[in-house]
């Protein structure tokens, strides 16, 4: 079995909390970085620091294939963790099954409030004080697995979904590499 501090991080985007687990490594490594999205600003910042990188168009893909391809590079790499960061796709059940105990992601909300999409809005509207962000496994209910982890953030008066987003990011950035290291000791500790 691949060891779980072997890590590779999927993005569709600029990559923000994918920079911050592989700046604050700490216990695990971060082996590959993945995406849907070739142009991804991520990707980019990935190879200029030397990371490995794998892309592939999802667009005109069948969810089944594109996630067979993914997790066949997965084991080319010999991946133990999957930890997704602003990866704009849902997993198929075939995938998750494949990689179950073995995915986390972070979401922009303090769950089980707010999964899926839009979190920043709803949290403002539903006049709560309090935001934040989640880590949690990956499971094949959207934003349902194991939380891990989490942080919360205060709902300012007059915030727009825009400034909260920030400030949460920001909290995102500090949670996710702590959580996922804490994830891998765990992991680490059930190998023979």
């Amino acid at each position: 079995m691949p060891d779980p501090k072997r890590v590779a991080v999927l993005i569709s985007g600029r990559g923000s909390n994918m920079r911050a687990l592989v700046e604050q490594a700490r216990g695990y490594e971060v082996i590959l970085v993945a995406s849907n999205r070739p142009a991804a600003p991520g990707v980019e910042w990935a190879r200029a620091r030397g990371l490995q990188t794998w892309t592939m168009d999802s667009r005109g893909v069948s969810r089944d294939e594109f996630d067979r391809t993914v997790s066949s590079v997965l084991k080319d790499h010999r991946i133990g963790t999957i930890a997704l960061a602003g990866y704009m796709r849902i997993l198929t059940p075939a995938f998750v099954e494949e990689w179950s105990g073995r995915i986390v992601n972070i979401h922009p909300s303090l769950l089980p409030k707010y999964r899926g999409l839009d979190t920043h809005a709803r949290a403002i509207a539903a006049r709560d004080t309090t935001s934040g962000c989640t880590v949690h496994q990956v499971t094949q209910e959207l934003d349902s697995g194991e939380i891990l982890g989490s942080a919360e953030v205060t709902i300012e008066p007059g915030d727009t979904p825009e400034a909260l987003e920030q400030r949460v990011r920001a909290a995102e950035h500090q949670l996710y590499p702590r959580v996922l290291a804490q994830f891998v000791a765990s992991r680490r500790s059930l190998l023979p």
